[in-house]
């Protein structure tokens, strides 16, 4: 029943910041996905015997491949896999599976919040026995495998009803189809007053979560409206789709500009939020005002005791390098550690684990607690929810209040998209060659400070991560960052993010593009952003 397979390998394998992403027609080639599976198993020790979990966020080619990962890992030698009914498990609830049933690890199916469909994106990833994605050392071996692999072994099994949920045997191992929402709506019920948000959607308070056809709608279906008695049609786009209905399932002001338009309309709900293709991000917005991901992050952390769940108070806030320092301030109100990490969830697990920090967040509308070993969107809403339900005023009020007592970081991201991948190398390396001459020298009337290229030394396993980003700070706390995304399938993505703190509550209402006007002009003369890249404007910009 067990076969090896001869294969060749291909040498485009190497994970990226969250597993390895490419079009559908590049996993559907021959072998690929069961080369990038077994290198997955060629680079774990001490599985045998042992449970793995599978599922993804449902896009186009995740069934097939759950097939092959399910008969892979009876061929390798796992005792057990759990596998989400219909190969539906979100990142979050895949990695509170992971935690809750103490499985060897996880694979997870998903490209995130890339566009779905058969000429679209995929990506397989592994998540450890912590629940986390696979730190550094171990995608790293995961690519070496890749490039010698010779063969795979899968077992020759009849295709597993996953759609049914229960047991069957395949290959001698066991093969569970479990339900992908109930442990975590549990696991959100043990963090969250139910009872208080409950009397909140009783009291007329209404809201609209769009889940743009990707993964979080059975979970927000089943929390928000089931559980806690928000109205019927609450929850929008909630039906997961191979290809999200089309649409991009990232939740921006431009992919969910519907959203925010809504949001910003005279007869707008109280509170409105998004979540992406796999559930781990979040999009906020109040009536009439939108909640940047990095003052998002700030306002959790300073409201969280409000909480069942963090009640008695954060251990520490992590947060992404270009996060804005939003969240700093609240660190050091309240006493507690902060650290600056690399992009990439990975780098919040050895905090998480060692207890050092609560809550983590990036830029990138990821934010997360020490519940789960990955950001989490429908925590993040309902940590809001739960906020707002507790101070009884609106999403506005908190965010002004906020601004207040801790000064405002404007904040905003420009992504230049599928950049021909030669120049915007050669963009990052001039500009990595002249970072030593920029300090002193001013640029539009601001005074650079320093400039550096982002090392990460990591407190608790002493590793050390560079090349993570460059950074130019201006006199004042004003800096310009720029950093190349490992996000994408297609070229490079340039993400420059751009930031200025504000202490003065007089100046907390400018319009933010108008408010960064001169350091967004200093970006392009820095780097040369225009002349690289042929763009007279970001693709996006948040």
């Amino acid at each position: 029943m067990i076969r090896t397979v001869a294969t060749k390998p291909y040498l485009d394998q190497k994970p990226g910041t969250s597993g390895l992403r490419k079009k559908v027609p590049v996993f559907q080639q021959e072998h690929y996905a069961e080369n990038f599976i077994q290198s997955i198993f060629d680079a774990l020790d001490g599985f045998a015997g042992k449970t793995l979990v599978i599922g993804g966020d449902g896009r186009f080619y995740n069934r097939e491949v759950i097939q092959k990962a399910i008969a892979m890992a009876a061929a390798n030698g796992f005792g057990k896999v759990m596998v989400g009914q219909g190969g539906i498990l979100s990142t979050p609830a895949a990695s509170h599976v992971i935690r809750k049933y103490q499985t060897f690890g996880g694979i997870i199916l998903s490209a995130s919040h890339n566009p779905g469909g058969p000429h679209e994106d995929f990506g397989i990833k592994y998540n450890a026995g912590n629940g986390g994605p696979a730190p550094e050392k171990l995608t790293d071996a995961i690519f070496e495998k890749t490039k010698a692999i010779s063969s795979f072994k899968i077992a020759d099994i009849d295709t597993i009803d996953i759609d049914t949920i229960g047991t069957v045997k395949a290959a001698g191992m066991t093969v569970e189809i479990i339900d992908p929402v109930a442990d975590y709506a549990e696991l959100m019920e043990s963090l969250f007053n139910f009872d208080v948000l409950r009397k909140l959607f009783k009291s007329g308070f209404r809201m609209r979560f769009d889940a743009m056809h990707a993964v979080t709608g059975p979970y927000a279906k089943e929390i928000l409206e089931n559980r806690l008695g928000a109205p019927n049609g609450t929850c929008r786009n909630f039906k997961p789709l191979p290809d999200f209905g089309g649409h991009h399932p990232d939740p921006n002001l431009v992919h969910a500009k519907h959203l925010y338009d809504e949001m910003m309309g005279p007869d707008a709900p109280d509170f409105g939020a998004a979540s992406d293709g796999d559930g781990d991000r979040n999009l906020i917005i109040g009536k009439g005002i939108f909640v940047t991901p990095s003052d998002s992050v700030a306002m959790l952390s300073a409201n969280a005791k409000l909480a069942p769940g963090y009640k008695d108070g954060l251990k520490g806030i992590a947060r992404s390098m270009p996060t804005s320092g939003a969240a700093d301030r609240v660190a050091h109100k309240l006493g507690i550690g902060i650290y600056e990490t690399p992009t990439g969830w990975k780098f919040f697990g050895n905090l998480l684990d060692a207890g050092m920090a609560t809550i983590c967040g990036e830029e990138s509308a990821g934010t997360g607690s020490n519940h789960v070993r990955e950001k989490d969107g429908l925590w993040a809403v309902l940590l809001w929810l739960n906020i707002l339900a507790v101070r009884g005023e609106s999403c506005k009020q908190v965010v002004t209040e906020h601004w207040a007592t801790y000064g405002r970081n404007y904040y905003s991201r420009h992504d230049y998209e599928e950049v021909e991948t030669e120049r915007a190398n050669a963009l990052v390396d001039e500009l990595r060659a002249k970072l030593g001459s920029l300090p002193g020298t001013s640029v539009r009337g601001m005074k650079i400070a320093s400039a550096d290229d982002f090392a990460y030394h990591d407190p608790v396993d002493g590793s050390t991560s560079e090349h993570q980003g460059i950074r130019v700070l201006f006199e004042g706390g004003s800096r310009v960052v720029f950093r190349l995304s490992g996000t994408g399938t297609t070229g490079a993505t340039l993400r420059v993010y751009i930031e200025r703190y504000e202490p003065d509550k007089s100046r907390h209402d400018l319009d933010t593009q108008v408010a960064l006007a001169d350091l967004i002009a200093a970006a392009d003369d820095i780097a040369g952003i225009r002349s690289h890249t042929g763009r007279n404007k970001p693709s996006v910009i948040t």
